[in-house]
């Protein structure tokens, strides 16, 4: 059988601080918390509020899905690499960030007819711009400050850096969310296909491990935004309209050292980006864009299978969260090549598309309740550590 879930372990009356003392009367009927993403793809902010209690599965009140501004996004890209006045450009962006997150606050709150009092603390991830685990460091604008500030709720930040400190790679950060949802006492995996990709690897008896695969919808994104003008390439339509060409998959595959390293591991847009395809279809420059795109969304697939191939052959179904869960053909090229069944996590009952959020909620309620959240086993670090910093409201 598996081991406890954290969930089910975090003690009644472990909170220290303020976020931990709201709600006190109520830990028997569960503590509300919020959690908010922006993921790899930057394409919004996902929030939900949720209800976490000391037995059972969390119960999600509400969710919400916020576009991201045309021009946050083109700025929080453009601070993906190095460029002109980065320290100010970063910090307006950051602001920016933090009123987006407090407008989908504050639709939550209206939407369940809730106050700011009610709930225990924000777990607010922010946007990564910078994930260098192997030079010390990993940036993820946020300004949790001002969120706390306009919102009226703790807000715990910066999941990553304490286990960055300690010598891990600070993601992936949902593994051990995963193995309180999803653990049972049949090997399997969780899939997470937002820009980048990530598997949860859940062994009975074992720790929940876990490893960035290589890229989702990062590159696939780029290149439907480029060659059609749409943001992204909705159900793999586009792609279903060319072929893949096995040579040019080989290629993507072979030119990437990443791929071959064994975990801990985890990457991002600094390895996996535009810059990155260009270079390798230098040589390919004859092949029709739809055919790229078909051959991106099976190298997704194929790097997924890959890997789990390597960690985890005894899995015996994967589940699939995020917004590539939605994604019809990427969902049929993973299904050809796992060789096992593959099915969305809103068959176990949790929203594929409010999964990342759910986990930043519940890592909140760790922070809070001084439960380290950080697994070794995934990340690399020397030991598992409290994650996060808390900014009261």
């Amino acid at each position: 059988m598996p081991e406890p879930s954290p969930l089910r372990q975090a003690p009644r009356n472990a909170g220290r601080r303020s976020a931990g003392r709201r709600n006190a009367g109520r830990r028997d009927a569960g503590r509300l918390f919020i959690g908010l993403m922006s993921g790899t793809s930057m394409d919004g902010v996902d929030g939900v509020l949720m209800r976490l209690s000391s037995q059972g599965r969390p119960q999600t009140l509400a969710g919400v899905a916020l576009p991201m501004p045309d021009a946050l996004r083109a700025e929080l890209l453009a601070l993906n690499t190095a460029g002109h006045d980065e320290l100010e450009r970063a910090a307006r962006a950051a602001n920016a960030l933090a009123r987006l997150y407090a407008q989908a606050v504050q639709r939550l709150l209206a939407d369940t007819r809730l106050s700011a009092s009610d709930v225990s603390a924000v777990g607010a991830h922010g946007q990564t711009v910078r994930h260098r685990p192997e030079q010390g460091y990993t940036v993820q604008l946020n300004a949790p400050a001002l969120l706390a500030e306009l919102a009226g709720i703790d807000v715990v930040a910066d999941f990553r850096s304490r286990d960055v400190a300690a010598g891990g790679q600070g993601a992936p950060l949902v593994p051990p969310f995963h193995a309180a949802m999803f653990g049972c006492d049949t090997p399997r995996a969780v899939l997470n296909l937002g820009g980048i990709a990530n598997l949860t690897l859940l062994a009975p008896g074992q720790a929940p491990r876990g490893l960035d695969t290589g890229p989702a919808n990062v590159l696939l994104d780029a290149w439907c935004q480029r060659h059609t003008g749409q943001a992204y390439d909705a159900d793999g339509r586009w792609a279903a309209s060319g072929r893949v060409d096995a040579a040019l998959l080989q290629t993507l595959i072979a030119s990437e050292p990443w791929l071959r390293l064994p975990p801990p591991k985890s990457t991002g847009r600094d390895l996996f980006n535009p810059a990155w395809l260009d270079a390798r279809l230098a040589g390919w420059r004859h092949k029709q864009p739809a055919d790229v795109q078909a051959t991106l969304q099976r190298f997704t697939a194929q790097t997924v299978a890959d890997a789990l191939d390597a960690a985890l052959p005894q899995a015996a179904e994967v589940l699939v969260c995020g917004g590539g869960a939605r994604n019809a053909g990427l969902m049929r090229d993973l299904a050809d090549v796992l060789r096992r069944p593959a099915r969305a996590t809103d068959e176990e009952g949790v929203s594929a598309q409010w999964m990342e959020a759910l986990a930043f909620a519940w890592l909140a309620q760790m922070h809070v309740d001084g439960q380290k959240a950080g697994v070794p086993e995934v990340t690399g670090a020397r030991g598992p550590r409290v994650l996060g910093a808390l900014y009261p409201a």
